[in-house]
């Protein structure tokens, strides 16, 4: 009996074990985890009637893709020219777009159906841009066409995703109002083409809205660009050049107001003024305590107050005297505010730029700095240094100190050490640095020779990411000194100040005005270590176009 149940025992046991081997190996089996992502549109293969249809008199349109699609903001993104009162219906199943007409076409007229980017694939949601299904109803297609480039009239560089329209001369006013018919996208080297156009006089746009949009011009944190004249249609036209900027708004308004923590009230403007100014108008009283501030780009305005126990604030704007916007500021009784002095400086992690002093910025205006309460050591020892306030400002000092090499500084303010206006004191400062190498930075000199010295040009020293670290205006030929600047590669570029104010002034699309003509240097300057570079940049006249 033994023997018979070890002969059956090993049996059994190993076709168990080979069950359980072979049910894991199956259970491990899983879906391959295919390649990389899927990034190419769909494509077309098959139009009925077919795309350029001359007598076309069909009822619905069979368009059939490689790959199934989907319409997506097809209510903004499909157009159709000329217009229709009632639009076709458009349906996506499977590889299939279908269009179906709900009413009678023109007779001898080229229709346009953009769809913009309205189609895309399934899976990964790809678009296919600029897909245009053409068709005419008489025995001729219109099939007049321009093109260009797009780039942007601040840095030259050439865009991509810009909408590009036209709208005939006689609906011009349409602009701003209503979607344009006739419009395309440039690609990814800012060029764009426009196809199947009827002869005529048009005027043409260029639109960059950041993160889609309408298709829309509102003004508001878009790019337009332009072309002064009208455009007659009556050949095929290329190489047309529009540059477009973000126009200055026509309609002042205070685009953000807030009480921040601190009780400092904030006032941000939706464009620079002239001489801004601003006044409490109600409580009225609160008039004559405030202190306010006006940043240098003049299109923010700080408010600061001896006590925050108002319910509400009215406050005025005005430009010259001038009053532009009223708003009211509302306050939560139970809200507190902590009403410290705050010191910020500009000791970049723990070192100081050679050749420069310490700067120090309080988060309000100061009224007395004691400086028995501020010290200042070297490798532990106190030293004497020079503390001063700014010219002009009321929040900024500077410290001045013959700064050595390979020595440990600490700046200490104990409490106390700075009021401000209206008795708030300053906590614990405590900054540990040294002095950098001038290993880390690199100095220019650039010879600066204008094309015409009744003219002023603005010269604007920049980072690689148009960053702006300084600008200078000049009318004649110079030489700009560009001393301590940390190594990595900088650019220049001009604007051409032409009402000499010495800013860059923008366009105005309802006025027909461009902006400031600007021209970028061609050579992008490296700065080395503890080196002296000499560069000689000469200004071209500005361009025609």
């Amino acid at each position: 009996m033994a023997n018979f149940l070890k002969q059956c025992f090993f049996p059994i046991c190993l076709i168990v074990s080979l069950s359980i081997l072979l049910f894991s190996s199956c259970a491990s089996v899983q879906s391959p985890t295919g390649g990389p992502r899927d990034s190419i549109p769909p494509k077309v293969i098959k139009e009925t009637p077919k795309n350029l249809t001359k007598n076309f008199n069909a009822k619905e349109v069979q368009i059939q893709f490689d790959e199934f699609i989907k319409l997506s903001n097809e209510f903004s993104e499909i157009s159709i020219s000329p217009a229709m009162d009632v639009l076709p219906e458009f349906k996506a199943k499977k590889q299939n777009l279908e269009i179906k007409f709900s009413q009678p076409l023109e007779a001898n007229t080229t229709y346009t159906i953009n769809f913009g980017k309205a189609i895309t694939d399934v899976n990964e949601s790809n678009i296919l841009p600029n897909y245009t299904y053409v068709f005419a109803t008489g025995n001729q297609i219109d099939s007049l066409s321009l093109s260009g480039t797009v780039t942007s009239s601040l840095t030259r560089e050439k865009l991509k995703d810009v909408t590009v329209f036209i709208l005939p001369l006689s609906q011009d006013s349409l602009f701003g109002k209503k979607r344009a018919s006739f419009f395309t996208t440039t690609d990814t080297a800012g060029n764009f083409s426009l196809k199947n156009l009827r002869e005529d006089t048009y005027r043409i746009y260029a639109l960059s809205e950041q993160g889609g949009g309408d298709r829309i011009y509102n003004g508001q944190n878009e790019e337009i660009g332009f072309q002064d004249q009208p455009l007659v249609l009556n050949k095929n036209v290329e190489n047309i050049q529009l540059q477009v900027f973000k126009a200055v708004p026509r309609t002042f308004s205070i685009s953000e107001r807030k009480i921040e923590s601190d009780g400092r009230i904030l006032l941000t403007f939706n464009k620079p003024l002239l001489k801004p100014s601003v006044k409490i108008i109600e409580p009225t009283e609160l008039d004559r305590t405030k202190t306010f501030e006006i940043t240098n780009t003049k299109d923010t305005a700080f408010i600061w107050l001896p006590e925050i126990t108002f319910d509400s604030l009215k406050v005025s704007v005005s430009d010259a005297d001038t009053p532009l916007d009223t708003i009211t500021l509302r306050r939560n009784k139970r809200d507190t505010y902590n009403r410290v002095v705050l010191v910020s400086d500009n000791i970049i992690g723990p070192k100081l730029r050679p050749r420069s002093d310490v700067t120090l910025r309080m988060s309000a205006p100061i009224a007395t700095a004691q400086e028995a309460n501020i010290s200042l050591l070297e490798d532990s020892v106190s030293v004497k240094y020079q503390i001063s306030k700014q010219p002009g400002t009321s929040r900024t000092f500077n410290i001045k100190y013959a700064w050595k090499l390979n020595k440990d500084y600490i700046l200490r303010f104990n409490e106390n050490a700075f009021t401000d206006i209206f008795g708030n004191k300053s906590k614990l400062y405590i900054k540990r640095f040294n002095l950098d190498t001038e290993d880390n930075y690199g100095n220019i000199s650039i010879k600066v020779i204008v094309p015409d010295t009744l003219s002023s040009y603005i010269v604007q020293w920049m980072g690689e990411k148009e960053t702006i670290f300084r600008q200078d205006v000049i009318s004649k030929n110079t030489t700009l000194n560009y001393l301590t600047y940390p190594t990595a590669k900088y650019r220049v570029r001009v604007i051409y100040d032409l009402n000499k104010n010495g800013i860059w002034d923008t366009g105005e699309v309802y006025r027909k005005q461009q902006p400031e003509k600007t021209w970028t240097f061609e050579k992008l300057i490296s700065l080395r270590p503890n080196w002296d570079l000499e560069e000689v940049m000469t200004i071209p006249k500005p361009s025609p176009e």
